[in-house]
């Protein structure tokens, strides 16, 4: 059985028995892109990974290709997007947005000269380099969760 008990680290964080957890819903807008960055980035600092460390710029660069594809890629049809963090005790960062879109992700042909259709393509990169692995999971709404899994390399707090 969990034991569920807030963090002092506020609004949106638990700590259970095995991990620690934390969310935020924001509206499917561009200027939550950078909230959503800002937002992991802040949690994963108080979980131990420091602002300027790679594993950090990793992260914000990740989270901010899985926003922007939630706010982009939903045809206005997901008015929010969540984003959840957990982090188990046995070394296993995930990071996942949710939104109520059907359509799963995939990858699009981008020109040389374009300046977007790689996101996956990052997402997937970064993830691979960092011994982790991208999942696409169908939410009980008909939505979906595009996150990452990484190795945790930071003592757990």
């Amino acid at each position: 059985m969990r034991v569920r008990s807030r963090a002092p680290a506020g609004k949106g964080q638990a700590v259970m028995a095995d991990h620690q957890e934390a969310s935020v819903t924001l509206p499917s807008a561009p200027a939550s892109v950078p909230a959503a960055r800002a937002y992991v980035a802040n949690v994963l600092a108080e979980w131990g990974l420091g602002e300027g460390e790679e594993a950090a710029d990793t992260v914000r660069l990740i989270v901010s290709e899985l926003a922007t594809n939630a706010v982009q890629h939903t045809l206005g049809e997901s008015p929010t997007f969540t984003v959840d963090i957990r982090l188990d005790h046995e070394g296993r960062l995930e990071i996942g947005v949710t939104d109520s879109h059907p359509r799963h992700p995939r990858r699009l042909c981008a020109a040389a000269h374009q300046d977007n259709g790689r996101g996956l393509v990052i997402i997937g990169a970064l993830a691979a380099e960092s011994g982790g692995e991208v999942f696409v999971t169908p939410t009980a709404d008909g939505g979906k969760t595009v996150g990452i899994a990484l190795p945790w390399t930071v003592p757990v707090r």
